[in-house]
This record gives structure tokens, sequence and C-alpha cells, in this order.
């Protein structure tokens, strides 16, 4: 079940914009809970395959760590330096852990797609190249929010 955005519909982003804006963009803020309740946030690659994000981690992380023990997770991905330029969305929910950790390459039709959307975008390549140290999480929002500042100039 996803949440729709209530506040700042205004420049919340139509769902064909943050679909484009999903698929363009290569980094994101992943923000954790640590298992004292602290609050960790690091920086990933990602792609978006028209419903889930999917994260390429290194398993031997402390995002890895804290998400193993507590699934919850919110991630940022925005743009934009000036401030009529800011736009971006925040996707929360459970994470998912797909096919074996560390990955190795074994088959694993779930991952077909979001590698050869990854390797693409971020290798330039066909097939996707596995190091034995990194892993998938799949998150498929609960509630997204987003903005697109530009939205608030008079065109």
């Amino acid at each position: 079940m996803t949440v729709a955005q209530r506040r700042g519909r205004r420049i919340m982003m139509t769902a064909g914009e943050l679909e484009a804006f999903l698929t363009t963009q290569r980094t994101c803020r992943v923000a954790t809970v640590s298992a004292d309740g602290a609050p960790h946030v690091s920086t990933l690659w990602f792609v978006w395959d028209g419903a889930s994000m999917w994260l390429y981690s290194v398993v031997r992380s402390r995002r890895w760590t804290d998400l193993r023990r507590d699934p919850r997770v919110a991630v940022v991905v925005d743009t934009g330096e000036e401030y009529d330029e800011l736009r971006g969305a925040e996707l929360s929910g459970r994470v998912e852990f797909v096919g074996e950790a560390p990955r190795t390459g074994q088959l694993c039709a779930e991952l077909d797609f979001p590698e050869t959307l990854f390797a693409r975008k971020h290798f330039g390549l066909q097939e996707m190249p596995h190091d034995g140290r990194h892993a998938w999480l799949r998150l498929t929002p609960e509630k997204t929010v987003s903005w697109d500042f530009r939205k608030l100039t008079p065109g």
C-alpha cells in the first residue's frame, strides 16, 4: 500500500515526473536506524524499475547490519543547487533482501532486470559485474513524498 502525499501538492511531482526523475538519477541517501536508536545515513547508487528502488549495498557495512536487524528505511533522491531548482523524493518503507549475500552471480530470475538496469546505468556494461562484497536490497515504497520547487516559479 502506498500512502498518498497530502502536503505540498502544489510542488509535488506527477506520477510521470517522479518516474522520469527516479529513472535518471544515480545517487540516493539511505537512512537506517542503528541498534542504539541512532540514525545512520549513507550514500548509494540505485536503480528504479518502475515500482521498486534497488540498492546494491556492501554486506559488511553498518547500513547492511542495521537493515538486517530492522528493515525500515527512508531514502532521499534529490538534485538542484539554487532554491528554485530543488527537486527530489523521499521513499520509505521496509527493504527486502533479494539473492545471495554477498552476490556472486548465481542465477536469480528476480534480479535479471535490476542487474541489467544497474550495469548499464552505472558501469556502461550489458552484464552486472559481481565482486563478492555487495548484495541487493529492494524497497517497494509504502510512502513517497516528492517536491519540485521549479513549479513555484511563475512561467
